[in-house]
């Protein structure tokens, strides 16, 4: 996998670390979130499939503000050859 120049904002990690400890989160919230927290602070890169599930999570219009937010964070450190 190539190496990102972008990183999760602290605010972002905060709130996917925020996502994950709330057992009310959906099960795609917690999947963005454990992505938003692996790019904190590293140069990792979003997968394909995460990149996908991203995606239609913010084409998704009943998707809560708190999914978009980490779809967002998501996305925008995804591989731009793709």
């Amino acid at each position: 996998m190539a190496n990102n120049d972008k990183q999760s904002s602290k605010d972002v990690a905060h709130l996917a670390a925020e996502t994950l400890n709330n057992p009310n989160a959906s099960t795609i919230q917690k999947s963005l979130a454990g992505s938003v927290l692996s790019q904190a602070g590293t140069k990792n890169q979003t997968g394909a499939n995460m990149e996908a599930k991203a995606s239609a999570a913010l084409k998704n219009p009943r998707s809560s503000e708190v999914t978009k937010t980490l779809a967002g964070s998501v996305v925008s450190q995804s591989n731009k050859k793709r």
